[in-house]
């Protein structure tokens, strides 16, 4: 498995994996919150590879994961009770981590997020901040387990998808 910058013959899998994810949500194998149709769509890829910070996880070919690595931090990290205070430049933001039903318990979560780390180790963003919502209980506790703090869950409007509490977590590298 090969975790790297996503091209644009990579959307059409990206797009099949959110299909898998909302139909894992539809069929109550999971639970993200996420709603087909509303969040995360094949346009939301689009632009994420638009601004070149959409990578996938994949192997011979087919898209098993992908998530957004920058610097966009949401609205609702702006007043969040951070334990370390920092400029927005030493800030890396995951979003939208999604990695195939198929591929449960196989440790590719745990893959993506020290990937995450690495990258932002070498763009030399020390302040990681994530963030999912409170009804992902598989993520927090991915999350946690890999030494992420949530540090607040505010109400808030995410991406189109009304009354989502969320969680905002965060690891300090050193």
């Amino acid at each position: 498995m090969e975790i790297r910058k996503a091209t644009l013959f990579d959307i059409p899998g990206v797009a099949k994996l959110y299909e898998e994810i909302h139909h894992a949500e539809e069929t109550g194998k999971m639970t993200t919150g996420w709603i087909r149709g509303i969040y995360p769509t094949r346009t939301v890829a689009e632009a994420a590879l638009q601004r070149g910070d959409l990578f996938v996880l994949e192997e011979k070919n087919f898209v098993y994961g992908a998530a957004m690595i920058n610097q966009i931090q949401v609205d609702v990290y702006q007043n969040a009770p951070w334990e370390y205070e920092v400029s927005p430049e030493e800030v890396c933001v995951l979003h939208t981590l999604v990695i195939s039903p198929r591929k449960n318990g196989k440790g590719l979560g745990k893959q993506f997020i020290r990937f995450y780390e690495e990258y932002a180790l070498a763009h030399h963003w020390p302040e990681l901040r994530i963030d999912t919502n409170a009804v992902n209980l598989r993520a927090r506790t991915l999350y946690q387990v890999l030494g992420y703090q949530e540090i607040a869950i505010v109400p808030t409007v995410f991406n189109g998808i009304p009354d989502v509490n969320l969680v905002l977590l965060e690891k300090h590298l050193t």
